[in-house]
């Protein structure tokens, strides 16, 4: 780790930039829903998000990468979301949504993945130590979910857009607060990234990424849906929320000894078995609250090993020129393209079967990710990324 540089601001940014999703994740789905928009409509407004990922991660990591700083687009897109997402909250019809959030959804997107190359470049002296400043961010989440189930329950649910603004103010904020953190020089002529990309591991770990993600898309639309369906009063739903982030911070924190024990492919194995049968449980079990809550706690492998060991991954296989472009890359395949095809299939599905079929499909997804996974990322294999 560079000493010269402290990862404080980092940490507040991930606070600040994942408090948002604390917010946005657990409880667009109820608000939507309560302006009568049809399970499509719903499907749709939810992957704005990940269609967001899907166009900003690759062309602002590009841009960053091609001029050599990241600071000031970080800072740009911060502001410009803030300020966009406030028009969210003037009306209501699904027309107006659908363009004001796609526009505040484009910056939004924007400056994660430069964030998350500059916290790895400056943590890659220290396995494992990235996870401690990332688990800021699922530290936001928690507060937030929490929180707001119980303020939405007083203020009512149509005060969300106008909280979602305040927490992306103090994302712009934490943006301001960041050094600059420039890629180091190397010597010698740059090798293409398509080099890299075209190598068996990296499509195979692409591909992992995709499937995980698409596994994980209807999560993000339908569970809330789900357990006010299935009896859970709306502060229950914000706990189980926090109780599956709960559990990715408690991974986050223990990764620096889980990556000098197993290298970073079988931790992520592991978190493709895991998410095999946590889908499955939320698929078959969503109406016992202890198999709900079982199921929410292996968020700790499904998402916070998984994306430990996706980061540590990506950041051996390219050069130190290429980091921000392959982050973003990295958020195009899984919450962009994989997610927002998740996303879209649930809406599709979930009129024919609800959660038994919507999460079956997740389930199965998460076996083609496992699957693939077992085989092509073995730490055994001498052009493993790992």
């Amino acid at each position: 780790m560079n000493p010269s540089v402290s990862l404080a601001p980092f940490a507040a940014f991930y606070f600040a930039y994942f408090a948002f999703l604390g917010l946005f994740s657990p409880f667009w789905g109820p608000y939507l829903a309560s302006l009568s928009f049809s399970a499509w409509q719903i499907s749709v407004l939810i992957s704005l998000s990940t269609f967001a990922r899907i166009v900003a991660p690759g062309l602002w990591g590009a841009l960053a990468d091609h001029l050599g700083w990241r600071r000031p687009i970080i800072v740009a897109t911060s502001l410009a979301a803030a300020g966009l997402f406030a028009l969210v909250g003037v009306r209501s019809d699904f027309d107006w949504l659908f363009g004001s959030l796609a526009l505040a959804l484009f910056f939004w997107a924007a400056p994660l993945p430069l964030v998350e190359a500059g916290t790895a470049e400056l943590t890659r002296g220290s396995p494992g130590r990235y996870s401690r400043v990332r688990l800021w961010g699922s530290v936001g989440f928690i507060v937030l979910s929490v929180g707001a189930g119980f303020l939405l329950d007083t203020l009512g649910i149509a005060a969300l857009p106008w909280l979602a603004t305040a927490t992306l103010v103090a994302v712009a904020g934490a943006a301001c607060a960041l050094p600059e953190v420039a890629p180091p020089k190397r010597a010698g002529p740059r090798a293409p990234i398509g080099r890299v990309l075209s190598q068996r591991p990296v499509l195979a770990l692409f591909a992992v990424v995709f499937l995980m993600a698409f596994a994980h898309g209807p999560y993000y639309v339908f569970y809330s849906i789900a357990l006010e369906g299935a009896g859970y009063p709306r502060d229950a739903v914000g706990l189980l929320w926090a109780a599956g982030v709960g559990a990715e911070v408690l991974m986050f924190w223990l990764m620096p000894r889980l990556t000098a024990r197993w290298p970073a492919a079988r931790l992520m194995q592991l978190s493709l078995a895991a998410a095999v049968l946590r889908f499955a449980l939320i698929a078959s079990a969503l109406s016992s609250p202890a198999l709900a809550i079982f199921a929410q706690l292996m968020h700790g492998l499904t998402f916070g090993v998984h994306h430990a060991a996706a980061v540590a991954l990506l950041h051996d296989a390219f050069e130190p020129h290429q980091r921000a472009r392959a982050q973003g890359l990295y958020i195009v395949a899984g919450f962009g393209v994989g997610g927002s095809l998740g996303g879209l299939a649930s809406g599709v599905l979930w009129p024919v079967g609800g959660a038994p079929l919507v999460f079956g499909v997740s389930a199965l997804a998460a076996l083609a990710a496992c699957a693939l996974g077992w085989r092509s990322l073995a730490p055994r294999d001498p052009d493993c990324v790992n």
